[in-house]
């Protein structure tokens, strides 16, 4: 059985040691998991695009988006997702839109939240980041 290939768009957004992660709403896949805020690519759509439409309508606000930090592909049963995470600097505060809780969680907190297993090696690379600078 072939399973969909969804492309996916992720900001890693840092201010004073510490990033911005939301919470995966009840009934959404992996609900109740943390991750990064973003979401799907449209067809045609570049990283940075979707991560600009996807960060207005998830918190509210703009994003600079700036180099990919990491990409992965992983798959789940259900369907495989490629997933581009890049960092990005936001205009403002944050708002939740989606009824998403939201967390500022400092570098050295990040392994202790449930993400998806697809976000394993950022978190990793995240949390050594630091320690090897």
């Amino acid at each position: 059985m072939i399973v969909p290939t969804i492309v996916v768009a992720a900001a890693v957004i840092e201010r004073n040691g510490r990033f911005l992660v939301t919470r995966r709403v009840r009934g959404a896949h992996l609900e109740g998991y943390w991750e990064f805020p973003g979401g799907k690519c449209e067809a045609g759509e570049t990283h940075a695009a979707c991560l600009v439409r996807e960060i207005h309508e998830e918190l509210g606000i703009g994003i600079a988006v700036a180099n990919e930090v990491f990409a992965t592909t992983y798959s789940y049963p259900e369907c495989r997702v490629e997933l581009h995470f890049l960092r990005g600097e936001i205009d403002g505060n944050p708002t939740s839109r989606l009824g998403q809780e939201m967390r500022w969680v400092p570098r050295e907190e990040l392994a202790a939240l449930p993400f998806p297993p697809a976000d394993a090696e950022l978190i990793r690379l995240l949390t050594t980041e630091r320690a090897e600078s």
